[in-house]
């Protein structure tokens, strides 16, 4: 139970019936892999539709619905996002009725484990709605957190790529590939959620003040989707970058074989001219005629070499 002034306290569950939070207060259940009777012992206290109760434990898409009283929403947290090989969604689901709100996750969601230990502020000042669209924002910003993260890896693998590492990109480049969809995929199904939330005829007896954080909420949800898209054209600039570094390499191993060959042929033509059937005085010279030869060809590789890459051409 949250007040105006920021106090917090712990309500037994045996309590919840009495629960009633007064003007500028506001009651809030976390139920973290509660058993059935859990459950509904919390939605018999506080007088929950049966429909939210069917919302729990039906699906894992995005989804959000109301009635009179309250609304409800279910909603998919990036988890594990330190790992991008272990990128999964905890599933997340708000009920929220006058002044109270009910959360339900089978794991452990950090930011909602924060939220019990730590003193949020003044929560009591704030409607059941705004507390839930405090709890999607912390949601969003898991997202953000694993872009941020995603961000990094593509700046490390580019400065490998142009490094000596790059014939190693080509493994870490998929993985981030999929990283980025596995990201894309689960959030582009909260546009349903996040922009039926912002229209004027959701929930408009509750005034403007939760329109404003709806609408800004939705805003937010479009920020990070935008920042997904750029994470998977990030990873395609990197592949660019690791063909065309790839395509450097290979044309500068091509000059070199094309410099070595043109030089050996040379001297091939020199051996081949020393061969003819001539009976010149270098023919007679013995041993140091042949050394002579061998020296001057180790010359002209050298220098040829030497030539080559003063010019770089290889």
């Amino acid at each position: 139970m949250f007040d105006a002034s920021g106090v917090s306290q712990r309500v037994a569950a045996q309590s919840l019936v009495a629960c009633r939070p007064a003007e500028d207060a506001l009651a809030w259940v976390d139920l973290c892999d509660p058993k059935p009777e859990e459950v509904d012992a919390v939605w018999a206290a506080w007088e929950l539709p049966a429909a939210a109760r069917q919302f729990l434990e039906h699906g894992t898409v995005p989804e959000v619905g109301q009635s009179e009283s309250c609304f409800w929403v279910r909603a998919v947290v990036a988890g594990g996002s330190g790992d991008k090989d272990k990128l999964r969604g905890i599933v997340l689901v708000c009920v929220a009725s006058t002044d109270r709100v009910v959360t339900f996750r089978r794991e452990r969601i950090d930011f909602l484990e924060q939220m019990r230990v730590q003193q949020p502020g003044k929560v009591g000042v704030l409607r059941a709605e705004s507390f839930v669209v405090t709890l999607l924002d912390r949601l969003l910003a898991s997202y953000f957190k694993a872009i941020d993260e995603h961000e990094l890896a593509i700046e490390r693998l580019e400065v490998s790529i142009l490094g000596k590492g790059a014939c190693d990109a080509l493994n870490e480049l998929q993985r981030l590939r999929r990283w980025a969809s596995r990201l894309r995929r689960m959030l582009a199904p909260h546009r349903i959620v996040f922009s039926a939330m912002s229209r004027p005829d959701f929930r408009p007896d509750e005034g403007r003040v939760a329109d404003r954080h709806f609408i800004a909420l939705n805003m937010r949800f479009e920020r990070a989707l935008d920042m997904v898209e750029n994470a998977r054209e990030q990873v395609l600039g990197s592949f660019e970058l690791f063909s065309n570094q790839t395509a450097l390499r290979t044309n500068q191993a091509m000059r070199m074989l094309t410099f070595v060959t043109v030089i050996t042929g040379l001297m091939a033509t020199i051996v081949g001219a020393l061969g003819m059937n001539f009976g010149t005085r270098l023919f007679k010279s013995d041993d140091a005629g042949f050394y002579a030869v061998i020296a001057g060809l180790v010359a002209l590789g050298a220098g040829a070499f030497l030539l080559g890459r003063r010019r770089r051409w290889f």
